[in-house]
């Protein structure tokens, strides 16, 4: 269970508990059905609107044969990753200061819609590349010397 879960890790167990019914070649709603269980509850669980509770996901690992605790421990993984994403949502959001910075840099996008860190690479290219020394220096501020000099010798 341990190398399956490596792999699967972070991912809602509703995805996974679909995936497992496509490949035995059972329906939501039928298994839904022989599980005492209303289907509506099964299929929102299956496209992660809802969370895994444990008397469910006892009854599921138990007509699939699958061992004991499997889902469960896929939803606390799930949730730490929520979590995490929810405290990096600060660090997610916060942006240079656009005002430094010339949005006709970026013609081909929407400026606020950037993902500022997910993209550093290509920002600092572009800024390098086509920026003035006021966007030049607003970047090196935002990213820091020593990540921007990083990309910039690649």
């Amino acid at each position: 269970m341990k190398k399956t879960l490596d792999t699967i890790k972070g991912i809602h167990p509703g995805y996974v508990l679909e995936r497992e019914l496509r490949k035995c070649k059972l329906g939501k709603g039928q298994f839904a059905i022989s599980m005492g269980e209303f289907p509506q509850t099964l299929t929102a669980i299956t496209k992660g609107r809802r969370r895994m509770n444990i008397a469910l996901a006892m009854k599921i690992e138990k007509l699939l044969s699958m061992e004991e605790g499997y889902f469960m421990v896929l939803q606390v993984y799930y949730d730490i990753e929520q979590q995490k994403k929810k405290e990096n949502k600060d660090i997610e959001n916060e942006h240079p200061d656009l005002g430094q910075l010339r949005s006709v840099l970026f013609w081909d996008t929407d400026i606020k819609k950037i993902d500022w860190h997910k993209q550093k690479k290509a920002v600092i290219k572009r800024v390098f590349e086509r920026g003035n020394e006021t966007e030049k220096k607003e970047v090196i501020r935002f990213y820091g010397h020593k990540t921007v000099n990083a990309i910039i010798r690649l």
